[in-house]
């Protein structure tokens, strides 16, 4: 099984629009101000949609973790992790550009760590019962038959 380009696009989108609802909310929170959480948030749409895009490309390749044509759980959880990495070091050069204060930008991108995994994960989970975009092999589907 195989996920087609246009739904990792797809899913890109509906990761950034949940994604980018918690960097603003948590950039406010930790910064205090609007003038500096929106900007970071809206640029994040652009330069997460393209490395997420690259992430699910990555990912694709990877065929550990999947059994009958579906990712397992640890799968989802291990991919979330991954993805985090490369989305905190993002969100926090993203911040240190907008709000020159590093400390909060590491705070901010520490903070995303423990709120982004958890919402992957149920993106990833919710991803996996949606068979639209899915390319599938015909010799594991006739071996599930």
């Amino acid at each position: 099984m195989k996920d087609s380009n246009i739904r990792s696009f797809v899913k890109g989108v509906s990761w950034r629009l949940l994604g980018t609802i918690d960097t603003f909310i948590l950039a406010y929170i930790i910064f205090g101000e609007v003038k500096i959480a929106a900007p970071i948030a809206a640029t994040e749409v652009f330069t997460k949609i393209f490395l997420y895009y690259l992430h699910e490309r990555i990912w694709n390749i990877i065929k550990w973790g999947r059994k009958f044509g579906k990712p397992s759980h640890f799968r989802s959880f291990i991919k979330g992790v991954s993805w985090r990495f490369f989305g905190s070091m993002d969100t926090i050069f993203i911040s240190i550009i907008y709000s020159g204060n590093i400390l909060n930008s590491f705070k901010l991108g520490g903070t995303e760590v423990l709120t982004k995994i958890g919402l992957f994960y149920l993106h990833e989970r919710l991803w996996s019962i949606i068979k639209w975009g899915r390319i599938y092999d015909v010799r594991i589907i006739n071996a599930i038959n």
